[in-house]
C-alpha cells in the first residue's frame, strides 16, 4: 500500500531515490517528511514454572486454535519489557518479570515484522484465559505439549528455552547514556 499524502502535514507524497532507497517523501519543501516503511515489533513470553512452560491456545486468526507462548504486539509508547508483562498477565493471568531476551525472528515482508522473545520469571497467578484472543492458558510439559496442536514457531522457542547457551541479553541498569529515556539490553 502506497502512502499517498503526508501524515505530518496532508500534501501529497512523491517517489524520491534516497540513499539509493525509493522511499515516499513529502513534497511540501518546509515539511520534508520520508516515510521509512511499515514496520511491526511483537514480542512473546517464555515463562517457566518448574518443568512446565505457559501456553495459550489462541481463540482468533492468526493461529486460532494453535497453542502458542502469549505475546503480542508493542504499543506506540510502551518498551518492549513493559509490553511482554502486559502481554503475559492480559493473556493469561500470570504475572511475571523480564529476565533477558533469548530469541529475535526477524520477518522482512510488506510490513517489516520483528519478534523479541523473553525469558521471564514466574512470579504468581494461575493460568486463566482473557476469553477474547486466548480460549484456554496453562502450563504444561514437553510430554503434554506431544498431544497438543503447539504452532512451529513456539516449538522452536521452547527449544530455545530449554536450551539456552547464554544468559541472553538482560537489561542495563546504568547505560552510560546519560539523560537517555530509552531502554537497553546487553550481553
Amino acid at each position: 500500500m502506497s502512502v499517498n499524502y503526508c501524515t505530518v502535514c496532508g500534501q501529497p507524497m512523491e517517489t524520491r531515490d534516497i540513499d539509493g532507497t525509493a522511499r515516499r517523501a513529502c513534497t511540501s519543501e518546509s515539511c520534508g517528511h520520508v516515510h521509512w516503511g511499515d514496520y511491526s515489533v511483537g514480542v512473546g513470553a517464555l515463562v517457566m514454572k518448574g518443568d512446565r512452560i505457559l501456553l495459550v491456545r489462541r481463540a482468533q486468526e492468526p493461529g486460532k486454535g494453535y497453542w502458542t507462548n502469549p505475546g503480542g504486539y508493542i504499543e506506540q509508547l510502551e518498551s518492549i519489557d513493559q509490553t511482554v508483562i502486559r502481554e503475559v498477565l492480559e493473556e493469561s493471568g500470570v504475572h511475571a518479570s523480564v529476565k533477558s531476551i533469548v530469541a529475535v525472528r526477524d520477518q522482512p515482508r510488506s510490513v517489516h515484522n520483528v519478534y523479541i522473545a523473553f525469558d521471564m520469571e514466574y512470579i504468581g497467578g494461575e493460568p486463566i484465559p482473557d476469553g477474547v484472543e486466548v480460549d484456554q492458558a496453562g502450563f504444561f510439559t514437553l510430554e503434554e505439549m506431544k498431544q497438543m496442536k503447539v504452532a512451529e514457531f513456539t516449538q522452536w522457542l521452547i527449544d530455545v528455552a530449554l536450551k539456552q547457551r547464554a544468559e541472553g541479553l538482560t537489561a542495563d541498569d546504568n547505560p552510560v547514556v546519560p539523560g537517555n529515556a530509552s531502554v537497553f539490553f546487553r550481553a
